[in-house]
This record gives structure tokens, C-alpha cells and sequence, in this order.
């Protein structure tokens, strides 16, 4: 079957405050719980004014640049990751203020396991941390927490701080936080098709019938919906293997700017520049020509 299938809470939809939601804490019971708002930046700046049908609905991040910033400050790599916290949270609150619903953001990938065993070791322990410190401030702004990745070769310590996140805001419906940790984009198809030719040959699944709204039932997080816009800091300019079905229509904006210099300004410019951008996914307006009079 496809994995960890879920199925969203309903609830009866009765007048409510700005800014409240609905809050299921047990099966039986809703709360009413009126969300804490994001912190302004320090700068006093303020989220472009876009309609609400022009914005991009989900933004994935590629948060790059945290050795290059550590190495010209002549620190450890570890101090570039550790300042990318605070990137990282403003970016969020960024995109709660401009509207955004969905935001995904790589933070450990199949291939970061070929780094220095040291480094890996501080970048679980980093994640595990993080989770566990802002979660109840996420919880709290309404921010739900998903978690798409591998589960083998993941510290069991950070699975659990993911799965304790994901239970405690499942009811959040202001934005939509995929973490990707053990995430690569090849490895979650490989591992969708996989699911799938498990199914045809217990006879469960006809293999003709397969469509890519069905194979896109067996990713990770199949009720996020694709990547409109998508964000890489530090100047490079390639997907790293991210969200690889999902992006397959992504605007791409390659900012120069190094990860923990990064902040909410940069994630409102990305927006910017992807709203005057085009969108034909495949098709196009005839040209017209003008009559030459012959």
C-alpha cells in the first residue's frame, strides 16, 4: 500500500476569529485556538502585496551555502549549519506572512551520508535538535510538520522528534512544513516504484492501468501538492536531487545570496520574480500574424 496513508480530520465549520483554528487534541473533542502570529523582521520590512491566485501555493528550498559562509569566517563547517537555524525560521514566518501554504525544506540527503563521519554525526544531532526546540513554537504559529524521507541509516532518535512533530500540529493549517531528512529525489521514485511492482506481483495492482496520479500515491507525501517555485541559495544552480517529480514544473530562482545570510526579504524576492514569470506547462498561445495585405 502506499506509505503512511492518512486521512484529514473534518470538523464542522462554524464562525471563527481571524487567525483561529480548529484544534483536534483528542479523537472526540475540537478546541478553539487562535494562532501566535510571526515575529516582524528586525528591518521592519514587509511582505509584497501579491493576490492570493497569483502566489505560489508550495516553495521548496534548497538551503545552500553554510560551509562557504563558515569557511570565510574561518570557522567550522558545523557553525555555517548552526547558523542556518535562525535562516531557516525567519524564511518560515516569511512565508506565513506572504501567504505561502506549503513549504519543503532540504535538510539532510541520501548523499549527505558521504560527508566526514563528524559531520554527520553533528548534522543528526543538529536536526534532532532543532525539531525538538521550535516545535512547539511551529505548533504554535499553526505550522504543520510532515517529514518525507528514508528511514534506513536515520538516527531512530530523529525519526522519533519528526513523528512526535508531525502528530502534535497534524491539525495545523496555516503552512504546511515538509522537512526532507534522508531525502532524495531518485531514491523516493525508486523506492514508489518499488511499492508499486510489489503490488502487480501480489496481483493487488494492474500494471496498464498505472497512471501518474496513481504512482504519485506512493511518494512520500502524495497530498502535497507539486513545487511551484523553487529556491536555491549560494549562487548554484542545480536541483541536487530534490523533489524531483514534484519540481518537473517548478519555476527555478538561484539566489546568490549564502544560506544564513539568507532571510524572509530573499524568499518574497524569489516570490516576486516567479509571479512575472509565465506559466504555459507545455502549451502556447498561437502567434499572430498580421495580415501583409497580399
Amino acid at each position: 500500500m502506499p506509505r503512511r496513508e492518512r486521512k484529514p480530520a473534518t470538523y464542522r465549520r462554524d464562525p471563527m476569529p481571524p487567525g483561529a483554528t480548529l484544534r483536534a487534541n483528542t479523537p472526540r473533542r475540537a478546541t478553539l485556538r487562535v494562532n501566535t502570529p510571526p515575529k516582524p523582521h528586525p528591518s521592519g520590512a514587509r511582505p509584497p502585496a501579491i493576490p492570493a491566485g497569483k502566489l505560489p501555493q508550495h516553495v521548496a528550498i534548497v538551503m545552500d551555502g553554510n560551509g562557504r559562509w563558515a569557511k570565510a569566517r574561518n570557522l567550522p563547517r558545523t557553525d555555517g549549519h548552526a547558523a542556518g537555524e535562525a535562516s531557516l525560521f525567519d524564511v518560515i514566518e516569511g512565508a506565513i506572512e506572504v501567504g505561502v501554504k506549503y513549504l519543503s525544506a532540504y535538510a539532510f540527503s541520501t548523499e549527505n551520508w558521504r560527508r566526514s563521519p563528524d559531520e554527520v554525526r553533528w548534522l543528526m544531532g543538529f536536526n534532532r535538535d532543532v525539531i525538538h526546540r521550535r516545535r512547539d513554537e511551529l505548533d504554535a504559529m499553526g505550522v504543520r510538520i510532515r517529514w518525507a524521507g528514508r528511514r534506513p541509516r536515520l538516527w531512530r532518535s530523529v525519526i522519533s522528534e519528526l513523528e512526535s512533530a508531525e502528530a502534535q500540529s497534524a491539525g495545523n493549517d496555516v503552512l504546511t512544513l515538509q522537512f526532507c531528512v534522508n531525502y532524495g529525489g531518485r531514491a523516493e521514485i525508486v523506492d514508489a516504484a518499488r511499492r508499486i511492482a510489489q503490488r502487480a506481483a501480489a496481483g493487488e495492482l494492474n500494471p496498464d492501468k498505472l497512471t501518474e496520479a496513481t504512482f504519485r500515491n506512493y511518494l512520500d507525501e502524495p497530498e502535497i501538492p507539486d513545487v511551484d517555485l523553487f529556491v536555491r541559495s549560494s549562487g548554484e544552480q542545480r536541483t541536487s536531487n530534490f523533489l524531483l517529480w514534484q519540481s518537473a514544473y517548478a519555476e527555478m530562482v538561484f539566489l546568490d545570496q549564502l544560506w544564513p545570510d539568507f532571510d524572509r526579504r530573499d524568499l518574497w524576492r524569489a516570490i516576486e520574480l516567479y509571479v512575472d514569470r509565465d506559466r504555459r506547462y507545455g502549451g502556447a498561445i498561437p502567434n499572430v500574424v498580421e495580415d501583409s495585405g497580399r
